[in-house]
């Protein structure tokens, strides 16, 4: 998870089952955007962010990863990204998010393919 998501909601998720890392968890508190995807790409994981940054190809450009969500929940209350991000990750696979950005809200979620494999 990226550092602007809060601890609470990490608790939300291993409640869950999911096997969540945040990033101030491996000392990136502070890091900028790249180090983080650098990181959870090394560990592929599917990187969970609030940052609207991660959909700007120019900024970071993503092809082949393990997959990046971006929540966008109003207030981002770790209850409220949690609401979202639960029921998504009940119903698909690691696999499927596999080269994917996808943007989750309240009223839908947008898969959007980041390469071609």
């Amino acid at each position: 998870m990226d550092q602007c998501l809060r601890f609470e909601l990490a608790g939300l998720l291993r409640s869950h089952g999911h096997d969540v890392v945040r990033a101030a968890e491996t000392g990136h508190a502070r890091a900028d955007d790249a180090l983080v995807l650098e990181r959870a790409l090394g560990e592929q994981r599917i990187l969970i962010t609030l940052d609207g940054h991660f959909g700007d190809w120019v900024v970071l450009p993503l092809s082949k990863h393990p997959g990046v969500i971006r929540v966008k929940a109003h207030p981002p209350t770790p209850e409220n990204v949690a609401a979202l991000l639960v029921p998504l990750l009940a119903s698909h696979s690691q696999a499927d998010f596999r080269n994917r950005l996808v943007i989750v809200s309240s009223k839908r979620v947008r898969w959007i393919r980041t390469s071609d494999d």
